[in-house]
């Protein structure tokens, strides 16, 4: 068994990996997973903490990606604390709004799911799942050997340029600062921030620029007090907490960091740096080294670090998280984990971060756990109670209905002038056109080139070429998932702001339905073989003609056209069936094997051509019932005595003939007892008609007949051409 296939589904997910041999260990982190997953859903955080350890007695762990279910029970224990005060803000009021950050939609990218996000939260990976519909992502943004082209979508970034120059700027300069941190320029970066803050101080996202820029110059008082800033705007904003967390994390607070981190994933449980760094900290604080040491080698558990609140919501007393780990010889007892006994109130916090450095020189521990530099400039300088989680933090988790609450709304103010209402000249229904059949978007979906186009006019497009018929990038993988997810921003503008031009184009579109789906008028007409009611007929479609009228077919319900065989002087023939679609199969390159079966029989009224494929309007053909009493005695008997005569024509052919048949056709229907119940008679003159060696010419006079005495009598003389042959 793969080492991965029970992966919790509440977890981090990880595909499985090659050549796994289901060893000693893979066994153990499956058992760990199953064992984790059952105290989740009743968030019994102490027991879970536990079960980690005690399943540490199963093996090693298999690496931070393996303790997933554990971190959805701490970030769930952790919301319930905090109450249902707490929820997620919205960000940027407005049309244009980044399904991720919430903030504006600055250079908008539309991702498989059909959902839009600003190119920054992709380009950084932010989240493993798309927020709305929890589909996966892909690696872009270049950071991975998967990583997907980051393709700005073209219709929404023209439509944010009209609309939001300004906003726009904002978003190029964000991505010019972005450019000098990834090339570690911090000290250019900052004095860029510096500038434009001081043109304007309100923009909350380029005080988190200057925060990252002070970290790479290791001025982490100055980033702490930025991202304070920005907690004290934007109390539910997921990033700043994970930003904060890091810096701590830097410094040596670890506990303080895991926090901040837990704080991120209440916020967005999907936040994926946020969940691999409490991964990580989990993984190294359970490794069997660390339990295995003496208590008092551990730094998790000197002093200074046992004092440090965990806090889960606004109680710190008694919590699941403030814990005494104990010895590995002791996993097995029932009380594995124990609260610290009494309550640790914040001034003690504070205290116990102010003498972190005396702490550390009496129990002989490293910087990175104890002795957190601040500056680059000051190397003992020590991180301020109000720059810890434990204070100032504390009033966002206790008080946000109050203090925060209020900057905040001042802060979705400003935001609304900025991006909120349209004037109404700037709204062109032009802007919302499709470039293919110049009307309005109709489930506009987007490539992954960034263009976008009414859904059916696409598939159209890629029926002949797997290419965007605009850039002409190759569409091959595109064509291949059969993803076509409607661009759900985009519908929303239309909805919102030419609801009277989509109600005209929903109109039009049901007409086009309607027509259609009509099965007697322009029924669509595949030009290929010979048909038969009751009898199957797997077809293989790759002319985009007929991929279109296949998939009309689907799209309307019917399910159904009708089959001919090909006619010199007229196109086609003037009798044929129709086919019911049981299944389609689509192939990665467009092309489709589709599972069919005969229906009705049918006459040729009048021929006709639609978007390439012939079309006709028909009648429908039933075989005329016999009344009398005696013709019926005697139709019965010849039913018999060709029924009979076709089973030992079949029963006498070569096993290998009648094995092909069998695979293709499928065994000879039974005899029927009443044979006029059915509208075109009993099935196995249709199934013997289908494997007779028979001319299509002389298998299309049998089709066409109405009367099923005629019908038995071709088909005698058939049979009895081919026994004379069998017998010689």
């Amino acid at each position: 068994m793969a080492a991965s296939s029970h992966a919790s589904t509440v977890g981090s997910e990880l595909p499985p990996e090659p050549g796994g041999s289901g060893g000693p260990g893979e066994r153990a982190d499956e058992q760990r997973e199953l064992l984790l997953a059952r105290l989740v859903p009743a968030s019994r955080l102490k027991e879970a903490v536990g079960a980690s350890l005690a399943s540490l007695c199963l093996g090693p762990l298999g690496g931070a990606q393996r303790l997933g279910t554990l971190v959805d029970c701490l970030v769930l224990n952790y919301r319930l604390r905090q109450g249902p005060g707490r929820g997620r803000e919205r960000g940027a009021e407005g049309p244009l709004r980044c399904c991720g950050c919430g903030r504006f939609l600055g250079e908008p990218v539309t991702v498989p799911c059909g959902h839009t996000y600003c190119r920054r939260c992709l380009r950084r990976e932010l989240r493993a799942r798309c927020r709305r519909c929890r589909d996966r992502l892909l690696p872009a943004g270049g950071t991975s050997p998967a990583a997907a082209p980051l393709r700005t979508s073209v219709v929404l970034n023209r439509l944010a340029e009209k609309w939001f120059p300004g906003e726009c700027e904002r978003a190029r300069a964000g991505t010019r600062l972005e450019e000098l941190l990834a090339q570690g320029r911090f000290r250019e970066a900052l004095g860029a921030v510096n500038q434009a803050l001081r043109a304007d101080s309100s923009d909350l996202m380029l005080r988190i620029y200057r925060a990252e820029s002070n970290v790479g110059l290791q001025e982490y008082k100055t980033a702490i007090e930025d991202l304070n800033f920005v907690i004290s705007k934007m109390p539910n904003w997921p990033e700043v907490y994970f930003q904060k967390g890091k810096v701590l994390q830097d410094s040596g607070f670890v506990g303080d960091a895991l926090q901040l981190f837990l704080q991120c994933l209440a916020l967005d449980e999907d936040f994926l740096p946020a969940k691999l760094e409490v991964e990580k900290i989990l993984c190294d604080v359970l490794s069997p080294e660390k339990l295995g040491e003496s208590l008092k080698e551990s730094a998790w558990n000197s002093p200074h670090i046992r004092n440090k609140p965990f806090i889960l919501g606004s109680e710190v007393s008694a919590s699941y998280c403030n814990l005494q780990l104990c010895p590995l010889q002791n996993l097995g007892g029932s009380d594995i984990l124990e609260p610290v006994s009494g309550s640790l109130n914040r001034a003690q916090s504070a205290h116990a971060l102010n003498s972190t450095k005396d702490l550390a020189k009496e129990d002989g521990l490293k910087r990175v756990s104890s002795e957190p530099l601040l500056s680059g400039q000051g190397k003992g300088a020590l991180l301020k109670r109000k720059l810890s989680f434990s204070e100032q933090d504390a009033v966002v988790c206790e008080d946000g209905k109050n203090k925060h609450k209020k900057q905040g709304e001042s802060a979705k103010r400003d935001m609304t002038l900025a991006c909120g209402t349209i004037p109404g000249d700037l709204i062109d229904v032009s802007d919302f056109e499709c470039s293919l059949c110049m009307r309005l978007f109709f489930e506009p979906v987007t490539t992954p080139c960034g263009h976008t186009f009414c859904k059916g006019c696409l598939e159209r497009c890629l029926d002949h070429a797997p290419q965007c018929p605009l850039c002409k990038e190759s569409l091959k993988e595109y064509l291949a998932s059969r993803k076509y997810s409607i661009t759900e921003l985009l519908e929303e503008l239309i909805m919102k702001y030419l609801s009277d031009e989509l109600f005209e184009r929903k109109r039009i579109h049901a007409e086009e339905t309607a027509e259609h789906s009509n099965l007697t008028k322009n029924v669509p007409m595949f030009v290929c073989t010979m048909a038969y009611p009751t009898v199957p007929c797997p077809l293989h479609v790759f002319e985009p003609r007929y991929r279109l009228m296949i998939r009309r077919s689907m799209e309307t319900g019917t399910k159904q056209f009708g089959m001919c065989i090909s006619d010199s002087q007229n196109g086609f023939a003037d009798y044929g069936c129709m086919l019911q679609i049981r299944n389609v199969h689509f192939l990665p390159d467009g092309r489709s094997v589709v599972d069919t079966i005969g229906g009705k029989r049918f006459r040729v009224l009048r021929r006709g051509m639609k978007d390439g494929y012939c079309t006709a309007d028909i009648e429908y053909l039933e075989d005329i019932k016999v009344a009398d009493e005696e013709e019926l005695k005697k139709l019965r008997e010849l039913h018999n005595f060709v029924y009979n005569q076709a089973c030992s024509w079949f029963q006498n052919l070569r096993n290998k003939f009648r094995t092909q048949i069998l695979q293709h056709f499928g065994p000879m229907p039974d005899r029927e007892e009443n044979i006029q119940a059915m509208p075109n008679g009993p099935a196995w003159c249709w199934w013997l008609l289908a494997v007779l060696p028979v001319d299509p010419r002389y298998q299309l006079s049998v089709l066409s007949m109405m009367s099923l005495k005629d019908r038995l009598i071709k088909i005698q003389h058939i049979l009895t051409y081919f026994s004379r042959d069998q017998s010689k």
